[in-house]
């Protein structure tokens, strides 16, 4: 059983990775972290993507992540096998030819299986006001 402490630092580093993934339009990397379907939730809707689907999103996305950072990270420990990893994310990104820093509240589910982490549900939150009131 690995301790805590270990889990948070492989499950920190596999979000850093898919992130990372995202930013070099790697979809391999992002498939391979990714379970087959993960369900996804964001401000676009409820959705499952599987790793097909997900290739062409990453491939076609109208959008460039430049650069990533995370804050205020939370790992909770399920069980041996399921933690769930939250934190903010500050996102520095090209949308439509133009710069756009983003700030959001995300969270990951991650199933082990084999000794493989996979991600089966993963939310994004835009930060701000909690009744869309601008």
């Amino acid at each position: 059983m690995q301790s805590s402490q270990n889990i948070r630092k492989e499950l920190v580093g596999l979000e850093k990775q898919y992130w990372n993934a995202v930013k070099d339009r790697d979809a391999s990397t992002a498939a391979s972290l990714s379970h087959d379907p993960c369900i996804v939730v964001g401000a676009q809707g409820v959705g499952e993507l599987d790793n097909s689907s997900l290739a062409k999103m990453m491939q076609g996305a109208t959008y460039e992540l430049k650069d990533f950072s995370f804050d205020d990270i939370h790992v909770r420990r399920i069980t041996d096998d399921v933690a769930v990893v939250a934190y903010k994310v500050k996102e520095d990104l090209v949308v439509e030819g133009k710069k756009l820093k983003l700030e959001a509240n995300d969270s990951s589910i991650w199933v082990r299986r084999g000794g493989q982490w996979t991600c089966v549900v993963h939310t994004e939150s835009i930060a701000g006001d909690p009744f869309g009131r601008h």
